[in-house]
C-alpha cells in the first residue's frame, strides 16, 4: 500500500502550513502556490477524488466556499483523474484568490505538462516561432 502525503499532513506526519482547521477538513498552502492566498482544502478522511464519496466532497466544498468568501474574486476547482491534471489522489479543492490582471492561466487550455509552469497554447506557438527564427 502506498502512503498518501495528504493523509500524512492530516495526521501531522508531514509538514504543511495549515491555514484553517475544521472537524472534517483542513486547509493549507500548497508547495507552489499560483497566487497569493492559494489554498488547498482536503477532507480529514481519505477519498481518492471528488466522485469517490459525494457526501465528503460536499462537506469539503462547503469549507472551500467559506474560504473563498473571504476574497472578492476566486476560483474554486478540483480535478478528477490524471488526464484532468489530478496528481495527488486524495480529494483536494483549490481556492485561488484572483485579482484583475493577475495573468494566471488555469491548467486547461495550456501547452505541456500542467504540473509545471506553463504558457497558453498561443504563447507557446509564438515562442516556438521565435526559437526557430533564432536558430535559422
Amino acid at each position: 500500500m502506498t502512503t498518501c502525503v495528504f493523509c500524512d499532513i492530516v495526521t501531522g506526519n508531514a509538514p504543511a502550513t495549515i491555514t484553517r482547521e475544521w472537524g472534517d477538513a483542513i486547509a493549507f498552502t500548497p508547495l507552489n502556490p499560483v497566487n497569493p492566498g492559494h489554498t488547498l482544502v482536503i477532507p480529514r478522511v481519505h477519498v481518492d477524488s471528488a466522485v469517490t464519496d459525494p457526501d465528503v466532497t460536499a462537506a469539503t466544498m462547503r469549507r472551500a466556499a467559506q474560504l473563498a468568501k473571504e476574497s472578492e474574486h476566486s476560483n474554486i476547482l478540483t480535478s478528477i483523474g490524471r488526464p484532468a491534471t489530478q496528481s495527488i489522489f486524495h480529494l483536494h479543492i483549490h481556492v485561488v484568490p484572483r485579482r484583475a490582471g493577475d495573468w494566471l492561466m488555469l491548467p486547461w487550455g495550456t501547452a505541456g505538462d500542467p504540473h509545471k509552469p506553463h504558457w497558453c497554447k498561443v504563447a507557446q506557438s509564438l515562442q516556438d516561432q521565435l526559437d526557430k527564427a533564432a536558430t535559422a
